[in-house]
């Protein structure tokens, strides 16, 4: 699961004008219609779970919930005894049971699905998508989003997004290239969440004894 939170968060927030790949009229307008939702907020707030269904045969199957938080191109992640934090320059990842922060850079072109991708340009240049019909997901009737990546070297084959009537994602599917798969799902949206500007950033006084293991 520790490799799923790298790959959804720092390899699953630069909220700016799509630039789309190749793709089908009709998920165009769909996915348009979820960037321009969240580029229209000030800042949101959602619940997420993460399934993991592969590794030894298929037999791992795991889940872990979390919360994350969105401000501009701010972002913060809570799952799991971790915290994930960046402010569009740096990004903090603090491991509450071992009281270690690691601290790098951020570098949107390292990210594959990031945060702001999942719920703003996720289908920028780097994927082809097409629609691939209707399903029900978390009671609401959904349309699916199929997600390919163009660069063939990433990890991952194939990501699939659950988008319901109000052009809110809440859900979809992530396949990796070793046979692993993941399922998440997002509840709660809270849009126009009061989010402090402080969230945003990892204050070592507020953490004392915390280890600091700078990556920069």
């Amino acid at each position: 699961m520790k490799k799923l939170i790298s790959l959804s968060v720092v390899a699953l927030m630069a909220v700016a004008q799509p630039v789309m790949a190749q793709g089908d009229a009709k998920a165009k307008t769909i996915l348009e219609g979820v960037s321009k939702k969240v580029n229209g907020l000030k800042s949101l707030k959602a619940n997420f779970a993460l399934h993991l269904n592969g590794g030894n045969g298929g037999k791992v199957k795991e889940t872990k919930k979390g919360t994350f938080y969105m401000k501009g191109p701010k972002y913060k992640i809570e799952i799991s005894g971790q915290e994930i934090i960046c402010d569009n320059k740096t990004v903090w990842t603090y491991m509450k049971e071992t009281k270690e922060v690691q601290v790098s850079n951020f570098n949107p072109n390292e990210q594959t699905i990031s945060p702001t991708k999942l719920f703003t340009n996720f289908y920028d240049k780097e994927y082809a998508y097409k629609y691939i019909g209707e399903r029900t997901m978390s009671g609401k009737k959904c349309d699916i989003i199929e997600l390919v990546p163009t660069n063939k070297s990433k990890q991952f084959t194939k990501v699939e997004l659950a988008v319901d009537k109000t052009s809110t994602i809440v859900g979809g599917n992530i396949w990796e290239k070793n046979g692993n798969s993941y399922q998440y799902e997002v509840s709660g949206f809270t849009p126009n969440a009061n989010l402090a500007d402080d969230m945003f950033s990892f204050d070592t006084k507020k953490h004392p004894g915390v280890e600091v293991v700078d990556l920069r």
